[in-house]
């Protein structure tokens, strides 16, 4: 029987001896030291973010601080306006419960019409978009007025 000819090989031969010339030795310390220095400086900038993220952090808490606090001492200043206003609120969500119920409606009964043509999109939009927002506007408003529920 005849040997079938190897096929030419697409790869050199790599050496996996542990005899490595200087010069190579060489060429793996320089890249060694630049991925080094690459991760140190990642690692530099990824403190600094963190940094940053901390003071970030700091001033939104404290402006939200300052604010809980005006909010309270507002509370304090006016308990009978607080009051209203969770009663407002409770009877604003009531409202908007409706609302939303009756908006639900419309999308159910003109799915298909809105997906088919934009006019009756825009149609409901134009009809509920503006009156939900503003709702939606007061009752956060009157919400963070209102008494807390121990008042």
């Amino acid at each position: 029987m005849a040997e079938k000819p190897r096929p030419a090989s697409l790869f050199a031969p790599i050496d996996v001896s542990t005899h490595t010339t200087t010069s190579s030795d060489n060429r793996s310390r320089d890249a060694a030291e630049r991925v080094h220095d690459a991760l140190n400086r990642l690692v530099a900038a990824q403190d600094r973010q963190n940094e940053l993220m901390e003071e970030l952090i700091e001033q939104m808490g404290a402006a939200q601080r300052q604010r809980s606090a005006e909010l309270a001492m507002w509370k304090q200043a006016n308990p009978v306006v607080a009051r209203r206003c969770r009663e407002a609120s409770e009877l604003l969500g009531k409202v908007q419960s409706a609302f939303l119920e009756s908006v639900t409606e419309e999308i159910i009964d003109t799915a298909e019409d809105m997906m088919d043509g934009e006019f009756v999109l825009n149609e409901f939009v134009d009809r509920f978009g503006p009156r939900l927002a503003h709702l939606n506007g007061v009752l956060q408003v009157i919400s963070q007025l209102s008494a807390n529920g121990s008042e």
